[in-house]
């Protein structure tokens, strides 16, 4: 299931979504969530467990950009932890302290089949638009007010001008039954 632009529910495919744009092709963008990283053992199947079970507020939220082009790549954009997998970090960070983040962008050859939904249309070219929102983002991460899903939050809207997303997407997720 895919969602279109306004956060609209379609029956369309997240991998091909209509391009609109006045004759002029844009960048589409998308929001996608994984489980959250944790170091190896009972922590791993812990949050594997919480995104099986589809606990919102354990997931790992990015933005993902597919350029006009269809040839080429989409782009990931996240911001997480310098090391998601030290204990001592996430037991530092889950009390509220500042700990090192880092944003990442990486290539995608396709985009993910699962958790990962159409949110519109670039206003301009998407991976620059990203580059320069991130050159002003902060990497100071701190769980619960500057963490990956107020970065999603603030890239989509700089993208879209497509505001709260996270909050719309629970919300429409919910009233569907899927989370």
């Amino acid at each position: 299931m895919a969602l279109c632009a306004s956060l609209k529910l379609t029956s369309s495919s997240p991998l091909s979504p209509p391009n609109q744009g006045h004759g002029k092709l844009r960048d589409a963008v998308y929001v996608a969530s994984v489980p959250l990283r944790a170091a190896r053992g009972p922590p791993q199947l812990l949050m594997s467990a919480a995104y099986s079970l589809g606990l919102w507020d354990l997931q790992h939220f990015m933005v993902i950009i597919k350029p006009a082009q269809s040839q080429s790549k989409a782009v990931v954009f996240d911001f997480q932890p310098q090391d998601p997998e030290n204990i001592y970090l996430v037991l530092a960070a889950l009390s509220g302290r500042r700990m090192p983040g880092v944003i990442m962008k990486r290539l995608l050859s396709r985009l993910p089949r699962k958790r990962c939904w159409f949110i519109g249309f670039s206003q301009a070219d998407g991976v620059e638009m990203a580059r320069k929102f991130t050159e002003d983002w902060s990497t100071d991460l701190i769980v619960g007010k500057h963490d990956c899903r107020h970065y999603t939050t603030g890239l989509v809207q700089s993208l879209t001008g497509e505001q709260n997303v996270l909050d719309s997407l629970r919300g429409i997720l919910r009233k569907e039954f899927i989370l």
